[in-house]
């Protein structure tokens, strides 16, 4: 199972406080780790966290920076426990945008983790949709499209930065907003979606608990009717 947490309202939870955004940034932190831990606890495969889009680079520069900085006490912090948990970490997204600094720290713990086996803890940073399906489809041209041969939808999952990463079942979105913000677009088709106005540092294991049990009650059909899954079944 593959959960997809699009982590919202983090600004305006520290609006609300009187507080700087950096601030709200920072209490978001302890809502990963909440998640990371019942994700676990759940024994879900994969968990996936949207962090920071291409188009937040748009930020004003100090806020850019305090979430880098952010990013790097973050994994410094949580190494250990995800050591101890065994969970494999990766990161996916435009990297050639982010600093060396931040890159070193990130493949430290890439690397490290590699040899997990338990959740796979997937997150995106400089990522958007739109990049992902255009850098697809340009590797995909270098590599195979000069000789004629036809791009398709399973040749293009080889190429997007998700291959080998199943499609998200779930997608979850805090802070009220109803829309996927350029975030993967295309292994969307037929994820599931729920909304919830829970701003993103006030979300915790009873908010993670009531998305699961709402998607434990929905029937997927994949374009097919409910008396041709019961079939196939």
């Amino acid at each position: 199972m593959h959960i997809s947490i699009i982590m919202d309202g983090n600004g305006r939870w520290a609006k609300k406080r009187g507080l700087n955004r950096l601030d709200g940034h920072r209490e978001g932190v302890e809502s990963v780790r909440i998640a990371m831990e019942y994700a676990v606890e759940k024994g879900i495969n994969y968990l996936s966290l949207y962090a920071f889009s291409e188009e937040n680079w748009n930020r004003p520069v100090e806020e850019v920076d305090g979430l880098m900085g952010l990013m790097v006490e973050a994994i410094m912090n949580e190494r250990k426990r995800i050591m101890e948990n065994n969970i494999r970490f990766r990161v996916i997204g435009n990297l050639d945008r982010i600093s060396a600094r931040v890159m070193e720290k990130i493949n430290e713990i890439v690397e490290e983790s590699s040899v997990n086996t338990g959740l796979n803890m997937i997150v995106y940073l400089s990522y958007s949709g739109k990049w992902d399906i255009v850098q697809a489809i340009n590797r995909f041209i270098d590599e195979k499209g000069k000789n004629g041969t036809k791009l398709g939808i399973d040749t293009m999952n080889e190429y997007l930065s998700t291959t080998g990463i199943p499609d998200p079942d779930l997608i979850i979105r805090t802070s009220g907003e109803q829309r996927l913000s350029n975030f993967m677009l295309w292994q969307s088709a037929y994820s599931e979606f729920y909304f919830t106005d829970v701003l993103w540092p006030d979300f915790r294991k009873i908010d993670f608990e009531k998305a699961l049990n709402t998607y434990s009650k929905r029937e997927r059909r994949y374009g097919q009717t409910g008396a041709q899954i019961n079939k196939n079944n």
